[in-house]
């Protein structure tokens, strides 16, 4: 029996499920495909009294134009044109990914999203794809994680141990940023009717102690993940230090009339979501993690943070899932009100995205999915999100991503950074580049206790209003 607050307060929500499969490459074998969403689509219909009919997947740009631009796979773009009006004849509406981490080879060889051509060459792929497909895709969303491929890779080499080169690698952040703005307008000059959108990973959390040099800290790092990419998508400037100096823009790879296109109006916010992070200032380290959980591969990463004024520490006294992902119910609600109250009505509508992995795993005695404890959970979190929403916060979509993608990222990062590894298994320990924590990549190191390297201290994020709570 569906819950009447929940469908009164979400009625107006577009209700999906969302897939990292390429609809250009073979299908694959049954067996392969992800299982998850009959589940999905019976939860929502329990809980919200809606069944989820949108389906979004992507593209495949490797697999559309391999062999470089102008250039275009036929078999590939037929494979589109099928799967496409499957959907159709089964009563969804599709959804199409432009960008999910993977370029053309041909574009890496030539520098991939360090150089600022792939931006060009992005849009010419959006608007042959908005001509071809534009008359049975409902939404567009231009990429699925803007950080993926340049925060997390070019500047941080989190997915490919050795790329990461610090600050030399922020102009992959701005050119990925263009790409977003340039795609966007060859869309809607090809004509594709439907919903235009991008995707950043939301990342919210809460200060470790009630120490206002926490929450400062939890605002520096929300403003190198949320503020690096959404101070040019909304207000159409990068990020500025206290020392009024933006690091992407001193890199010299803007360009006159760059930040304009990068504030080209979207239709929707992508928000994905995986999970809240506890955070202090680097003075406070030593005395909010104890010694029994100090991990190696934690230690390596906030020897990097503390550089840019914060750090990360596991939550206390958590309930954690199978996997070691704390249980906060509310995290999302109040990572989207805080981004509300730095944004206000600047931000378009926005689609939730939530990977599913922190609700899937949960099993009961015998081992075997726990419906009754993950439908609570969901219902838990869709309630605060519904709270926000009468509040008058936009959400226009929630989407469940499919728990069998990107397992390499959940199991070797996300735990790792969530910190709560269940007590009963070793810790992960996912391949930190030695070269951006030992080579200062991001500049001079900071002691706790010392303060903040120079020329990294952040200017604070406007005062928050109070959050709502579900209280």
């Amino acid at each position: 029996m569906s819950d009447g607050f929940l469908h009164e307060s979400l009625r107006d929500v577009d209700w999906g499920v969302a897939t990292a499969d390429t609809i250009a490459a073979p299908p694959p074998p049954p067996q392969e495909r992800g299982g998850h969403f009959g589940q999905w689509t019976d939860d929502i219909r329990q809980l919200v009294g809606v069944t989820p009919d949108s389906h979004r997947a992507v593209a495949g740009w490797p697999r559309l134009q391999p062999d470089g631009p102008g250039s275009w796979d036929r078999d590939a773009l037929d494979r589109c044109d099928r799967e496409l009006d499957a959907l159709l004849e089964l009563g969804l509406r599709p959804g199409l990914t432009l960008l999910d981490r993977s370029l053309p080879a041909w574009l890496e060889a030539s520098g991939g999203w360090l150089a600022r051509d792939t931006a060009e060459y992005f849009a010419v792929y959006a608007a042959e794809l908005g001509r071809r497909f534009g008359d049975r895709v409902a939404r567009w969303i231009t990429s699925t994680d803007l950080a993926g491929p340049t925060l997390a890779e070019h500047v941080a080499g989190m997915y490919t141990p050795g790329r990461g080169i610090g600050r030399a690698g922020l102009p992959a952040i701005h050119h990925i940023l263009l790409a977003n703005g340039l795609a966007t307008r060859a869309l809607r000059a090809a004509g594709a009717p439907g919903r235009i959108g991008t995707t950043v990973t939301l990342v919210g959390g809460y200060p470790a102690t009630d120490d206002p040099y926490d929450r400062l800290a939890l605002e520096r790092l929300e403003s190198w993940t949320n503020r690096l990419f959404l101070d040019p998508l909304l207000l159409g400037e990068h990020m500025v230090t206290e020392e009024d100096v933006a690091p992407v823009e001193a890199t010299g790879c803007v360009r006159p009339g760059d930040l304009e296109v990068i504030a080209t109006p979207q239709d929707l916010l992508g928000l994905s979501w995986h999970t809240p992070f506890r955070v202090t200032a680097p003075e406070n380290l030593p005395r909010v993690l104890p010694t029994s959980r100090c991990l190696g591969a934690l230690n390596e990463v906030n020897r990097l943070l503390v550089g840019l004024g914060f750090a990360i520490v596991p939550f206390d006294d958590v309930e954690t899932t199978a996997y070691g992902w704390p249980i906060v119910p509310e995290g999302l609600a109040d990572a989207v009100a805080g981004l509300h109250d730095l944004y206000g009505d600047l931000l378009p509508p926005l689609s939730v995205i939530d990977n599913g992995m922190g609700d899937l795993d949960l099993v009961d005695e015998s081992g075997r999915s726990d419906d009754v404890r993950r439908r609570a959970l969901l219902r838990a979190r869709l309630t605060w999100l519904a709270r926000l929403v009468a509040a008058g916060v936009d959400v226009c979509g929630y989407e469940y991503w499919s728990v069998l993608d990107n397992l390499e990222a959940k199991f070797r990062y996300t735990r790792l950074y969530a910190m709560a590894v269940p007590d009963h298994e070793p810790p992960p320990r996912p391949p930190i580049p030695s070269d951006w924590v030992h080579g200062e990549a991001f500049g001079g190191a900071v002691v706790p206790g010392e303060g903040h390297a120079a020329g990294l201290t952040l200017v604070p994020a406007p005062a928050r209003t109070q959050r709502v709570s579900a209280t």
